[in-house]
């Protein structure tokens, strides 16, 4: 008698709107970071609050239109909530937000923040808050929302979606914006080309303002007693092979998430590029275009060429191994700048920052410059310990 056949088993398919693999949103990361330094920089130096005297609060939620202002300030309001206006709206969007929720979402978001941060000025001494600054704030946010908007209706938000898929591997959002923010931190003055960090000198300055008044300053002498000593300058060689870690750690940092082959060997040169750009507008910034590569040293050729031969050796290296590497090469630099001297152009153009035209941006870049270094190590190390990420490549 003949058995009859058996009907195949059915195999359940996933929702068609489900994603093979769920991804981080760097966009979402980016308007994070983004947000806390517009804030860190509207706000800064957050001492010395105080009421203003006779004013009610009533008087105080619609900021004055300012008698003065001058056209650096108006551009600077203006641009500088442009990334912020197209973040909220990218963010949203990866969040699955309509286009239309999510547009309003960016420029209610953006102009709210402006007004608290017009508001808070009023509760500080030398922020003035100002209409005219929010006006600029609003419309920038609006100018870089309507190009995001422009953007996505063109179809980049697929053609990203597709690049970031073929060039790095799943979970990588928050690293790639790590890896957008590196140029960043170029902006504000460093003491070593391609160096990231905090100096030796500037903690103990910050130890110093902390704990000098202090009842137990005595215990704490030895962080500032070398203050204000002439360090002897880096040498040729270690200044060079500072460079040579500045770029071989961001990238590292890339071929750790980035699937292996020719397009690891890609992100050099990118890596190169952007740097020197960087430095370069850092340093037309600070001492005008006709010194913008006078940051250029004998030693800068040599260590960026010795940092991008390390990295292309690191070109077929596995994930793991990537982060292991990028973690000894961001340790190393970051001990290098600590312990590298200022010179009298560096602490020059500290103080144009610090006390120039360039306040507007004096947290944005320094904190990128300071902090980056650690949050690419923090990242790195969360990749290395991880289990679904493989040895080799």
């Amino acid at each position: 008698m003949a058995t009859p056949a058996r009907a195949p088993a059915r195999i359940p398919r996933l929702p068609a709107s489900a994603p093979v693999h769920p991804r981080e949103s760097s966009a979402l990361t980016l308007t994070l970071v983004f947000t806390g330094l517009v804030i860190y920089a509207s706000l800064y130096p957050f001492s010395g609050w105080f009421w203003p005297a006779g004013q009610p609060l009533s008087a105080l939620l619609v900021p004055p239109w300012p008698r003065y202002h001058g056209g650096f300030d108006d551009w600077s309001n203006f641009v500088g909530y442009m990334p912020l206006g197209a973040l909220l709206y990218a963010s949203a969007l990866r969040r699955g937000r309509s286009p239309v929720v999510a547009g309003l979402f960016a420029g209610v978001t953006a102009s709210a923040l402006s007004w608290v941060m017009e508001f808070t000025q009023h509760f500080l001494p030398g922020r003035y808050p100002s209409l005219m600054d929010w006006t600029l704030n609003s419309l920038g946010a609006a100018a870089g929302l309507s190009l995001a908007i422009a953007v996505h209706s063109a179809g980049a938000g697929v053609r990203w979606s597709t690049l970031r898929e073929r060039w790095f591997v799943p979970h990588s959002g928050a690293t790639l914006a790590l890896l957008m923010l590196w140029p960043v931190g170029f902006l504000y003055p460093r003491n070593v080309p391609f160096g990231q960090g905090v100096t030796w000198e500037r903690l103990q300055e910050a130890a110093y303002d902390l704990l000098s008044d202090h009842p137990l300053a005595p215990w704490f002498d030895w962080l500032w007693a070398s203050l204000g000593e002439n360090s002897p300058p880096m040498s040729k060689a270690a200044e060079g092979f500072a460079v040579a870690l500045g770029l071989l750690g961001p990238c590292l940092v890339a071929f750790a998430i980035a699937r292996p082959g020719w397009r690891r060997a890609a992100i050099v040169p990118l890596a190169v590029a952007v740097g020197l750009a960087a430095n370069t507008l850092s340093a037309a910034l600070n001492f005008g275009p006709t010194h913008a590569l006078g940051w250029v040293t004998s030693a800068v050729p040599i260590g960026l060429a010795l940092g991008a031969v390390l990295a292309l050796a690191c070109v077929f290296v596995g994930p793991r191994a990537a982060a292991a590497l990028g973690l000894v090469a961001l340790s190393i630099n970051v001990a290098m700048v600590a312990q590298a001297p200022s010179d009298p152009y560096y602490a020059d153009s500290l103080q144009a920052w610090e006390q120039g035209r360039f306040i507007h941006f004096h947290g944005l870049a320094q904190w990128v410059g300071w902090l980056w270094p650690f949050a690419a190590g923090f990242a790195l190390f969360r990749r290395l310990v991880r289990s679904d990420i493989p040895h080799s490549a």
